[in-house]
């Protein structure tokens, strides 16, 4: 890795695998290695941004819990607003809520109904791209509330699950691809 300008594959080099977590036959990329370099995170942080620049986007939407990590983090970077999708009941405020099927079961997410304005370019960040279905109700939230979705950007793809299937209609870009 060079000191000053890590590259994709760096960023891929710092992903642990671990196996059978949390249950057998699951194969987890853990993160936190790359979140603990200081560089390989701005790295990470530049990439997820992309050819976005501050006053392109009105706010960074971060799905519970990990992409709040880089959400919150690309908001900074492009000066505006961060907003979290948080697990059903989570948020103390009037919201949207979504089901979805998950890998392993199934889950509810929500979002402020007062947290993006009509019309607010918004780009939305996770770390992982699984069977998609955590990020379609994401997607769906978005449209409940109005925004117009710029790009859902993952730091992590795992292709043979087909996620991108249900984000049919949005651009979707991923750093990292398995």
């Amino acid at each position: 890795m060079s000191n000053l300008n890590p590259s994709i594959s760096d960023l891929q080099q710092a992903v642990r695998n671990v196996p059978d977590f949390p249950k057998p036959g699951i194969q987890f990329k853990d993160i936190t290695p790359l979140l603990a370099n200081g560089r390989l995170f701005a790295k990470c942080i530049d990439q997820l941004c992309g050819d976005f620049k501050p006053g392109d986007v009105d706010a960074v939407v971060g799905i519970d819990a990990r992409g709040f990590i880089f959400a919150a983090a690309a908001a900074l970077k492009l000066q505006c607003g961060f907003v979290p999708v948080r697990k059903q009941g989570k948020l103390p405020f009037t919201t949207y809520e979504e089901s979805y099927d998950l890998e392993y079961g199934s889950n509810t997410i929500a979002i402020h109904t007062d947290s993006i304005r009509h019309g607010s370019r918004v780009l939305l960040i996770d770390d992982l791209l699984a069977t998609g279905g955590t990020a379609g109700a994401a997607a769906e939230l978005l449209k409940k509330v109005g925004a117009n979705i710029l790009e859902i950007t993952f730091f992590i793809e795992l292709s043979f699950l087909n996620g991108r299937e249900k984000l049919q209609g949005f651009p979707v870009r991923s750093l990292v691809v398995y």
